[in-house]
Order: C-alpha cells, then structure tokens, then sequence
C-alpha cells in the first residue's frame, strides 16, 4: 500500500512522495501533507521576551503536573475554513504556528485555554519551513510565554508529549517518545526541504498542526506539521515536528514580517562508498558525487563539474563529475551534511567548497542563491 504523509491541519492534502537530490537544490525525499533542519548546529537554551523558564525536573514532576505548567502558552486558531494550533511565544501575544494553518485564511481567532479569544493578524510568514507567526491582542496578565528549548539535544527515546487540537477537541494532550531526529521533512509549498525534523509517536491528528511538541523540562522542542499514514488523515505513530532550533533562527525575521529566503546550491549528487568509487574510477571513496549541475545557478557559477550522463539502464552515474568533500570546513560524507551546511548559512554568503577533480583536490567559491522551486 502507497505511503503518503498527511497534513495535521483538518484540510488534509495528499502529496507525492518526491525523491531526489536537488539541494538547496539538491533534491531531497519526502512529501509532507499535513502541514509535520535547521541549523546544524547546537544552539544554547534561549528563552524569548517575558518568557519564564521551566526547570528542567523530569525526575520529581510529573507530566500532569507539566501539562499544568505549559498548557497556558498553547492556542487554538480559527480560521476561515480550517484551525489548528499554536503556541504563545511572548507578552507582546505573538503566536508561532504552522505556515499550513494560517494560509489562505482571511480571518483569523486566537483562543486561550481559559476561553479568552482574540482576533489575530499575520506577522510573519516562511512557506519553505511552514512556520508563521500571528500577532493576538490579549492583555500581559493573560498570556505564558513557553520557553524554547534545544531540540538538537533531543535523543531517540526520550519522553515527549503534545497539545494541540486534534479533530475540533481543544487542548488535547498526548504523549510519546522521540521515535527518530534527523529526519527530513518537504515544504508543500515551495518543495523545499526541512532538515532535522524530529519524528515521534505522540498521537497528533488534524488540528495539532502548528501546536508545540514539550520535552519533560516542559521546553517546547518542536512544532507538530504533519503526519505519515499507508491509508489516509489518521495517526498510526509517525508523526513530525519541525525543530524548536529551526523556529528560533527565523523568528526575529518573522516577527519583523522579512521576506525568508533560503539558501540554494543547486546541485544533484549521490553518496559515495568504496563499490561507487570503484565503478566511477574514483580516487576517493568518501564525499558525495555530483551527477547534475543546475543551470545558471551558484554550483554552475563557481565552476562545479558534473559527471557525463550515464548510459541507459546503467545502476551508476556516468564519470567525470567532481567529489564535494567539505563545505565551508564542514566534512561531507552524504547528502544531509551538504544539506545542513547549505542550510546552516544565509542567501548571498560565498561557501567554500572543496572538491576532487581528477584525482586533485581544489577549493571553488560558491555565493549562494535564494531557493527556486523551478531548480527541483
């Protein structure tokens, strides 16, 4: 049976899984539908304006007695046609949210767990991460700003649970664990991908879109977007969430209602191991290999060499493309460390990329270009 992932917002989309390699232009898999990276690297604990900070005692508070704490800073969002869910982010009534959620919608309601409601207006808005922020008008005294946690910390196994509202039930609490990190979620609306997505098996459904996934230090670690499913708009136990650390890089563009761009290579390239080496006549045997090189973008400006077009029915890439080992001094073995280190730098910055050519290693600059559907 055909896997297909779903978004968790009540207008559920289907998508076709897409495989491919094109970052930043490379093309990556996954298809999200529900509307479940990042930076790669770990970013300190940081809360925003008027947040308060949750201790971190996992081993003497239980999780009703965290749900109490953090059930406050959640939100449900009305719209138009569809809702979803939220999270308060600061004293000012600013809301974080899935990008799915909002968009489209004309009018917009922002409603407290105590009932409180607000209509809201977009702030902010980054389609190829599906977040967005809104802007609610309630009083200070109304409003528990969560906290923001590391989600680069988070391990597989590690308890989690979830609010949002699943199906028209407001304030629904599930929990879980984190099944897997890493993964790599697809922007439906610009095919861009979302590194370092964290799975889990918290039950989320139509409605959780947007709403925040907790650790037990009652830190908000990610925002639920989508969910996977062989048959349709139910959970079965995968869910996705896209990664706190993710949210707090682009939020104080987001608030300032900036226009995101993300960075693009505009590359195709597989993996290398000793057996691909071996077939393409290869010195190397470690870094990926560059099989397509997308017109009048940043690869093809600094010079980067694809390999020939291989034969029909051929199982390797055809020869003669250049090996990327390193990335502005980050190592690259496989596809996600070229897409993390692409994803880790902003629109304009020159990489320096390190390739292998001929059996010669060379340094190419690369200034990055913003994303464009159309090099998918």
């Amino acid at each position: 049976m055909t896997s297909q992932r779903a978004w968790v917002s009540p207008v559920i989309m289907g998508v076709v899984v897409v495989m491919s390699m094109l970052l930043g232009g490379l093309v990556a898999t996954r298809a999200a539908a529900g509307h479940p990276a990042a930076p790669a690297q770990a970013a300190p604990v940081v809360t925003l304006p008027g947040a308060r900070p949750i201790a971190a005692t996992a081993g003497s508070v239980g999780i009703a007695d965290l749900v109490d704490r953090v059930k406050p800073s959640t939100v449900l969002i009305e719209g138009t046609d569809s809702s979803g869910s939220g999270v308060v982010v600061d004293k000012q009534g600013r809301i974080v949210t899935n990008y799915h959620v909002i968009e489209g919608q004309k009018t917009l309601k922002a409603t407290l767990p105590d009932g409180t409601a607000s209509t809201a207006k977009v702030l902010g808005t980054d389609p190829g991460s599906d977040l967005a922020i809104i802007q609610a008008v309630f009083t200070p005294d109304k409003l528990t700003p969560a906290v923001l946690g590391d989600s680069s910390l988070m391990r597989v196994g590690d308890p989690v649970f979830a609010i949002g509202s699943p199906f028209d039930q407001p304030f629904t609490v599930t929990s879980g664990i984190i099944s897997a990190v890493g993964r790599t979620s697809q922007s439906s609306f610009t095919g861009r991908p979302i590194r370092d997505v964290l799975q889990t098996d918290a039950a989320v459904n139509p409605g959780n879109s947007g709403g925040p996934l907790f650790n037990m230090a009652g830190e908000v670690i990610g925002i639920n977007s989508s969910i996977e499913n062989p048959s349709g708009r139910f959970f079965v136990g995968l869910g996705f969430a896209i990664p706190s650390n993710t949210v707090r890089r682009f939020m104080p563009a987001l608030i300032a209602g900036q226009d995101i761009k993300h960075p693009q290579l505009g590359v195709s390239v597989v993996a290398l191991d000793a057996v691909v080496a071996s077939n393409l006549g290869l010195t190397v045997d470690r870094g990926v290999y560059v099989t397509a090189v997308q017109p009048n973008s940043a690869a093809a400006r600094a010079g980067i060499v694809a390999g020939a077009q291989a034969a029909r029915g051929a199982t390797s890439p055809g020869k003669g493309g250049d090996v990327i080992v390193s990335l502005n001094g980050q190592v690259v073995t496989s596809f996600p460390d070229l897409a993390r280190a692409i994803d880790s730098v902003d629109v304009g910055t020159a990489v320096q990329i390190v390739v292998v050519r001929n059996g010669q290693q060379m340094t190419l600059s690369a200034p990055l270009q913003p994303w464009d559907l159309q090099a998918s």
